[in-house]
């Protein structure tokens, strides 16, 4: 295999996994709307863009796409459409097609996971210590990242700021 698909897969499973930590997050939390979920939400939408391009590099064995590839193309339109909702203050669609595109990227993780030739179930198998010393350093560098964005709300907030 050449070194660049081991770059691309690398960059397309960290973007993913930060898209399954921040867009967990997104939904989760509460309020809706204000600084947080808004600057969590851009670092959610430009990992999933990174998903969604990066799928397109990495093919099948026989070199071609499959459903995952067509969950991309659907994902990168409810991304767009999402957006693009929010942008004309549609809430209600806005929050249609992000809660969409999550729940299609969970379909894909499970779908990944359930393929035990594919590499992440390889390293659950054959490396987990790599695994696991990977999912905390995701874990942990998301929660910092979060910890710093509520961080900057309250010093915002202090100085008079929004």
């Amino acid at each position: 295999m050449p070194s660049s698909w081991t770059v691309l897969i690398s960059l397309h499973a960290i973007a993913a996994s930060y898209s399954l930590i921040f867009g967990a997050v997104n939904l989760l939390s509460r309020p809706k709307g204000g600084r947080v979920h808004r600057i969590v939400g851009r670092i959610w939408v430009v990992s999933m863009y990174v998903v969604v391009l990066t799928s397109f590099g990495i093919r099948t064995i026989d070199g071609g796409f499959n459903w995952l590839h067509a969950l991309s193309v659907l994902t990168f339109c409810t991304l767009t459409a999402g957006l693009l909702a929010i942008r004309k203050g549609n809430i209600k669609a806005h929050r249609g097609f992000m809660t969409g595109s999550y729940f299609g990227l969970l379909g894909a993780f499970v779908g990944v996971l359930a393929v035990p030739s594919r590499r992440i179930p390889q390293l659950a198998i054959h490396e987990l210590p790599i695994l696991v010393l990977l999912i905390l350093i995701l874990l942990g560098t998301a929660a910092l990242t979060i910890a710093g964005i509520a961080q900057s709300r309250k010093a915002s907030s202090i100085r008079g700021g929004r």
